[in-house]
């Protein structure tokens, strides 16, 4: 009786066990097998070697080995064409790899499957064409979610620049209106308004490339423009050089326009600044454009700047003349002369002794605003050697001396001498007085001081001519 309820509860118990434990053990084994599934799915694109086991449903077979493996190494989405195979364990593997690590991956996998024996890995590289495009496409794909994290802080920065760039110019006024009254100079107020707008847009595009998170791009960038700069001031030394020289000429101003100045042998009236050369007209009517760099490291000889000029000319006399009669005589005419200014006072004075004169150097000021100083001297070279003539001072040439080592030998005959005597005396006769008379009324006509004498200047014809002839197109006048 005892042994029939034995095994009656034994029969229960062992029916409990199959209907209840089968399905816990089969559960616990696939949740097992969904954990490392997931595992091998969550594996990021280097995987590292395992050392766990992976189980599959008992008995093991090798169609659920094979089932294991291939769903693993599929679930990685990293082969082609691939295939496993199992044979009492032995588990052949077959495909391309996307990368070279899922190659060695691929065996690790299977080894660690519970059952495998042994793993053939055949599996090779993809061999990728010179035209594949993947992974430009892959760049480029990375490059768009990329530019789409950055896109709102770009427009952030856009408009930042913006209002940089439109507020330049009405900051760069207020900002520029202190040194207006300081510096009239038009190319300092120039240069120091450009170089204040392109001071607030280069902090704008800073702000716009620090905003956008391209900072490195604008390092790059200022380092660039930093080797670029130092290249092209190399090659372009002398356009800085004048544009330097035409600032500090521009502030400086040792001249201005219609000024006649004289550099370097040229002289004539100053038509046209810009910030590379200067302009002038010389007395002939011609262009001469001179570089800014030449005129400021040069001597500068304005003829304007003062407008009383001092002229001179040289008159010999001879030696029995009276030296102190030959100085008040000039004296008289220049102080009688209108275009000859009294204050400064005109001068004449003994220069040298040469060989057959006494040198007088006379000295006169004029207004070269109203006279020309070459027509003034020489109308006063005119009347004052007529004056001296007028009163009997002798102005010889200078004396040469011909030495004939054997003498000249001359000889008259009576008939010739005879013609000559007669005809000196009917010369004596009859020109002399007419020589005379015509001598006379020459002086007394170059004398008279005509108010109708052109004296005036020739730089108010050069400015005309300036005002009238075509421009060189070279830039703005900055004077």
């Amino acid at each position: 009786m005892s042994n029939s309820l034995l095994r009656s509860f034994g029969r229960l118990f062992l029916l409990f066990f199959l209907v209840c434990g089968g399905p816990l053990l089969v559960s616990a084994d696939t949740a097992n097998t969904e954990v490392l599934g997931s595992e091998a799915n969550s594996q990021p694109a280097a995987f590292e070697n395992t050392e766990r086991v992976i189980g599959v449903d008992k008995p093991i077979k090798d169609a659920q080995i094979q089932s294991r493996i291939q769903g693993i190494l599929t679930t990685a989405e990293k082969y082609t064409d691939l295939t496993v195979e199992s044979r009492q364990g032995l588990v052949f593997l077959g495909g391309q790899a996307l990368d070279e690590h899922f190659v060695g991956w691929a065996t690790d996998i299977a080894k660690n499957t519970e059952g495998v024996v042994a793993v053939i890995n055949n599996i090779s590289m993809v061999n990728k064409s010179v035209l594949d495009l993947a992974p430009l496409r892959g760049e480029l794909i990375r490059l768009w979610y990329s530019a789409l994290k950055v896109f709102p802080m770009v427009v952030i920065g856009l408009v930042v620049l913006i209002i940089c760039f439109m507020l330049a110019r009405p900051l760069t006024s207020i900002l520029m209106k202190p040194f207006s009254g300081e510096n009239k100079s038009q190319l300092v107020q120039v240069v120091l308004s450009r170089a204040i707008m392109l001071f607030i847009m280069l902090f704008g595009f800073y702000f716009f490339l620090n905003i956008a998170g391209l900072t490195q791009v604008a390092v790059a960038i200022i380092s660039g423009t930093g080797v670029i700069g130092l290249v092209v001031g190399f090659a372009f030394k002398d356009i800085a050089e004048n544009f330097i020289a035409s600032l500090l000429l521009s502030v400086q101003r040792p001249f201005q326009m219609g000024d006649v100045i004289e550099i370097i042998d040229h002289k004539g009236v100053v038509q046209k600044m810009t910030a590379r050369a200067t302009t002038l007209i010389d007395f002939d009517g011609n262009h001469i454009q001179i570089p800014n760099a030449t005129i400021y490291t040069n001597v500068i000889k304005n003829w304007t700047a003062n407008p009383f000029s001092r002229g001179s000319f040289l008159l010999g006399i001879g030696y029995d003349a009276s030296i102190r009669q030959s100085q008040a005589l000039a004296m008289q005419l220049l102080l009688q002369h209108d275009a000859v200014l009294t204050d400064p006072e005109p001068q004449v004075m003994v220069e040298s002794l040469g060989p057959a004169t006494i040198n007088l150097r006379i000295y006169y000021w004029v207004d070269q605003r109203k006279h020309s100083g070459a027509k003034v001297g020489s109308t006063m070279m005119r009347l004052i050697m007529r004056e001296l003539e007028r009163h009997g001072i002798s102005m010889p040439d200078d004396s040469r001396e011909i030495i004939f080592p054997k003498g000249v030998p001359v000889v008259m005959h009576e008939k010739a001498l005879a013609s000559a005597d007669l005809a000196g005396s009917s010369v004596s006769a009859s020109g002399v007085v007419s020589d005379v008379v015509t001598d006379r009324a020459q002086i007394a006509a170059d004398l008279e001081i005509n108010e109708h004498e052109d004296l005036s200047s020739d730089t108010d014809e050069i400015r005309q001519q300036a005002a009238a002839t075509r421009e060189p197109e070279q830039g703005k006048n900055i004077l």
